[in-house]
């Protein structure tokens, strides 16, 4: 028997389903400790259970998966297009929580290469951690512009002392042109600039943590030109297990790098990946846009590719996918032995 598992923030919706994708048995939990248990045991009544498939296992469905593995199941994380998919082929009319718990049964059913549940550790707390760093430096951004908006209605011509409010120097400078001045907008624009600086000390605080964390994978990402710390802290908590990707295409299907066939006829092109996940290609991005500046062997294959006919950025695309294969085979080669001295350079 195959089980799957539809979380939500209050409850779970749960269904059987046998080899052929038949429906055995549904039912409905709370989604807290005690509906954990009473969830454990409905499944021991029915008998064993070869795979349990949820959908929402690293947020809302993160508690139960971890109690299901702990109680010995084997749990794997059901995306949610998968599910999209497979209830349109139920042709049911609308949507319900006990059809999608049923669509994602025979997901897990049919599919065996679905990836594990994500499980907490160093590679968690990585993408935690680099989560609420994004969060701040949006944050921050959003902040700085309501200032800059600011300066301009009450000090016009600010921009020739502080044109950019990104270095301590510049916010300053803003506070010396608001020394003095009455107004109520000048009264919140030293609000903002103490806010700004209060971001600015947790965001660098958050960047040591995680080149702690890093430090103490000691992976060999940082070995690679143009990852540092932050991006090798991002591409490890997106990742997590490597060991879940089949092998670098899958990959590069994964983090959106592998270019979509679009062939009609006599035209055989590739257009641009938009899906995958975008913050883990957003990484591989930049680290494509260093190693176009620094490195040669990618500067000399942007050249050789723009010879060929392609544009820059579909260059920089090419580039990207290549990319994707080293940082895969350096995800698979493991941390560095405790032996080896840390070399950050190329």
């Amino acid at each position: 028997m195959f089980c799957g598992i539809d979380s939500h923030k209050d409850t779970l919706a749960v269904c059987l389903v046998d080899q052929t994708g038949r429906c055995l048995a549904a039912a409905s939990f709370a989604n807290a400790p005690a509906g954990h248990h009473q969830l454990a045991a409905w499944l021991d009544r029915h008998g064993p259970v070869a795979r349990v498939g949820v959908e929402g296992g690293a947020n809302l469905g993160a508690g139960l998966a971890r109690f299901l593995r702990d109680h010995g199941l084997d749990v794997r994380e059901v995306p949610c297009a998968l599910t999209v998919r497979e209830r349109r082929r139920l042709r049911r009319p609308g949507k319900s929580d006990p059809t999608d718990a049923l669509a994602i049964a025979r997901i897990c059913a049919r599919d065996h290469d679905l990836p594990p549940a994500r499980q907490a550790g160093l590679a968690e707390n990585l993408k935690v951690l680099s989560d609420y760093r994004d969060e701040l430096l949006a944050s921050r951004t959003a902040e700085g512009n309501r200032l800059h908006a600011d300066l301009a209605i009450v000090c016009p011509g600010y921009a020739r002392v502080c044109r950019r409010l990104t270095a301590e120097r510049s916010l300053t400078a803003a506070e010396e042109l608001l020394v003095g001045r009455p107004e109520v907008r000048a009264q919140v624009a030293r609000c903002r600039i103490a806010r700004l600086r209060e971001f600015d000390r947790e965001i660098r605080a958050l960047a040591g943590q995680l080149a702690q964390l890093v430090a103490v994978s000691r992976t060999r990402l940082v070995d690679l030109v143009g990852v540092g710390p932050i991006l090798a802290a991002r591409i490890l908590g997106e990742v997590g297990d490597v060991a879940r990707f089949p092998d670098a295409d899958h990959f590069a299907a994964a983090n959106g790098t592998a270019p979509i066939p679009v062939a009609s006829g006599r035209t055989d092109r590739h257009r641009l990946n938009r899906g995958g996940n975008r913050r883990l290609n957003r990484a591989v991005h930049y680290v494509a846009l260093t190693q176009a500046t620094w490195e040669p062997r990618a500067v000399a294959y942007l050249a050789r590719k723009q010879a060929e006919g392609k544009t820059k950025r579909e260059a920089l695309r090419c580039l990207k996918r290549r990319l994707s294969n080293v940082i895969f085979k350096t995800l698979l080669a493991g941390p560095k032995p405790p032996n080896q001295p840390d070399d950050l350079a190329a």
